[in-house]
């Protein structure tokens, strides 16, 4: 390792957007991106954090480590909001005591999906199900032991890495004649490796590292249905995909309604622009 480059510490170095933060190696070298997976890093180990965040002395940590089992989280409460939360609050502290740059990855589901509008980031947060619980628990944290965080709400994110709806539907619809999917929740998907390049890009950019809550998201409103139908079309299966109501396809944890995300905050804050969601669907679907 180059000691003479500042270090860029990546948490959750196995999960999807991890991943595809380690694909953007090349495109930053002024820096050494240093990703650590929870067999190295695990965060719910606070003393350990510790000891590697003060040895390490990065100059970013991007902790893009998380408990992201909607479901199962209303029966682990207590493991999502460790790994959601409390290590949130932990890893955010030891950034700031080396004085780095702490950026933390949050979700849509902090609100409770009855807007009508665009949600922005001063919009009163309310999760419905454990999982956006403790994600919120995460953001109060990290600013309670860190003022200085940023942190980017994002939603409805895949890519070729891990589990994803995308990779479902290209499971399903290649095994199946039929498929209903949900079609009166709304969002905006999410391509991972844009939210990669955005956390980056402000990580190492030259505008002004400005502490708080951005969203982020590809444009474009849609529902799981017509994300379905889109990714139906692009891979050219035959497999009929029929809207459903919530109602019928219960799940244990609760689903925001709607929880689409106005991102013109870090636009202007940031410069960073969003990228419509079929160009980046289309891309994705070519990897897989």
């Amino acid at each position: 390792m180059d000691g003479k480059k500042p270090s860029i510490l990546i948490t959750g170095a196995n999960g999807q957007l991890g991943r595809c933060l380690q694909l953007f190696d090349v495109q930053f070298p002024d820096y050494n991106l240093v990703a650590m997976g929870r067999e190295h890093l695990p965060l719910h180990d606070f003393a350990l954090v510790d000891k590697v965040v003060e040895s390490l002395h990065p100059a970013v940590v991007i902790n893009a480590a998380a408990y992201t089992a909607v479901d199962k989280a209303e029966e682990e409460k207590d493991k999502a909001n460790l790994i959601n939360g409390y290590a949130v609050g932990n890893l955010a502290a030891a950034a700031k005591r080396v004085g780095a740059t702490f950026l933390h990855v949050s979700t849509d589901y902090v609100f409770n999906g009855k807007a009508s509008e665009p949600y922005t980031e001063t919009d009163a947060v309310d999760p419905v199900n454990a999982y956006g619980q403790s994600k919120l628990l995460g953001e109060q944290l990290a600013f309670k032991e860190n003022p200085q965080s940023i942190i980017l709400r994002t939603s409805w994110v895949y890519s070729q890495y891990g589990s994803n709806f995308v990779k479902t539907m290209i499971r399903l619809m290649s095994s199946r004649e039929s498929i209903g999917v949900v079609n009166d929740q709304t969002g905006c998907p999410t391509y991972a490796p844009d939210l990669a390049e955005a956390l980056l890009l402000i990580a190492t950019g030259t505008r002004e590292k400005q502490p708080g809550i951005y969203h982020f998201s590809n444009a474009g409103i849609i529902t799981w249905y017509d994300f379905a139908v889109a990714i139906k079309k692009i891979k050219g299966f035959s497999c009929a995909v029929n809207p459903i109501t919530t109602g019928e396809f219960p799940t244990p944890a609760r689903r925001p309604f709607y929880s689409v995300m106005n991102c013109n905050k870090i636009k202007t804050t940031f410069n960073i622009e969003t990228k419509d969601w079929q160009s980046r669907l289309k891309e994705c679907l070519h990897l897989l």
